[in-house]
């Protein structure tokens, strides 16, 4: 049994092992989990029949899921002294028994059917493991107390459905059987898994998936890209850059025909009495630039190779005391839509953030803006970028 469970270990972490490239929320600190257990357990030894001696048991966990097949963890169970016997002798303690156990996990559906991106609703999972049985305030046979000690291997499923929008949470129903491996006397001391010394166990717990540096509470998938790829989006970037600088020598060139046209009504306003009148209305001039800020996946923080592009906007802002600025902050499709609108409002917030405390712009004149995923761009990976647009009236 252990060397089938063994072999089961090693065939999930290799057939992880492909995609683990491609995932996200693999770091240490990524895919922990804590939970609360409550059940029974039950003797399997002769001559307790079904329901004799069952008593109540609590314990909690806690785990790390290194793969989307493979996990390992630590559960501690105590079951709880409602007869005053365990094992044919006097318990007077509240526990009269506990377990702690090192356990490693497989997740059944994702080996055998593979992990989509996101778990399943409901799943199966196969654990074994080693621990330390404990059994409390017994009475010896000479009718002393003593505390006694043994070595257990735990054996059983988890019967898990993941509940909550974000799937942060984990009903599970779990049956077990521990086994006491110790030999039976002190001249014995081989490991044994035999019914006679085991417990079976009916669990029900709650478990709580902290959330993962990708910004949800499990494992997803990034779409990977070649060197090729990523020059062809650089020279996109480029070129999108060199369509930017165009249009601000338009705006200059605009802006010199505005203070021209300026000049010139200056100039009327000036005329002398015999001078043709000449009848002009001038409108409301309004200028506007734009400026784009680009972002890695997954991250609301401005690289320093996008700070000129917010310095150019912070520059205008200095230099046009009564314009003020849109920014608006855009997401690419991956993700769900709460993640994602997060991470739009975020990237908007960023690029307030560095106008306000670098360049000393006012706050009240800048609204940022999370617009969740963009579609300003064929390609999903470009949208995920901070537009700002700038709003100067002269009257």
């Amino acid at each position: 049994m252990k060397k089938g469970f063994l072999t089961l270990i090693l065939a999930g972490s290799l057939m992880s092992a492909g995609a683990e490239n491609a995932l996200t929320g693999t770091k240490f600190t990524d895919n922990w989990s804590v939970g609360i257990n409550a059940g029974v357990t039950q003797p399997l030894a002769h001559p307790y029949s079904i329901g004799e001696n069952i008593r109540p048991q609590v314990g909690v966990e806690l785990y790390k899921q290194f793969t989307p097949v493979f996990k390992t963890g630590v559960e501690f169970n105590a079951g709880i002294n409602t007869t005053g016997i365990y094992g044919n002798r006097g318990v007077r303690t509240a526990f009269d028994h506990a377990n702690l156990n090192l356990l490693g996990g497989l997740n059944l559906m994702n080996l055998f059917g593979g992990y989509k991106g996101s778990p399943r609703v409901f799943e199966i999972e196969a654990l074994g493991g080693i621990g330390v049985g404990h059994v409390f305030g017994c009475k010896d046979a000479d009718g002393s107390m003593a505390h006694k000690n043994y070595m257990t291997s735990k054996f059983g499923l988890n019967l898990g459905f993941n509940i909550g929008k974000a799937k942060q949470f984990t009903l599970a129903v779990k049956p077990a059987i521990v086994y006491n491996i110790e030999g039976r006397s002190q001249s014995n001391n081989a490991v044994a898994f035999n019914s006679n010394k085991a417990n079976f166990e009916l669990m029900a717990g709650l478990a709580y998936h902290f959330k993962t540096s990708n910004g949800t509470h499990h494992f997803t998938y990034a779409r990977l890209y070649d060197q090729n790829e990523i020059d062809g989006l650089n020279d996109k970037i480029n070129n999108l850059r060199g369509e930017l600088d165009g249009k601000d020598n338009d705006l200059k060139a605009a802006n010199n025909r505005i203070n021209d046209l300026n000049n010139e009504v200056e100039r009327l306003k000036n005329r002398k009495p015999n001078e043709v009148r000449v009848v002009e209305t001038v409108t409301q001039q309004t200028r506007s630039m734009e400026s784009v800020v680009t972002f890695r996946q997954g991250k609301s923080t401005v690289d320093n190779a996008q700070l000129p592009n917010v310095e150019r906007v912070a520059t205008y802002l200095n230099n046009h005391k009564d314009a003020t600025v849109i920014i608006r902050g855009f997401a690419s499709p991956e993700g769900s839509q709460e993640v994602n609108e997060r991470i739009a409002k975020a990237r908007a917030e960023a690029v307030k953030d560095i106008l306000v405390k670098r360049y000393r712009i006012n706050a009240s004149r800048i609204d940022a803006q999370g617009n969740g995923v963009g579609d300003m761009f064929s390609e999903p990976d470009w949208n995920r970028v901070s537009i700002c647009t700038i709003d100067d009236k002269e009257k």
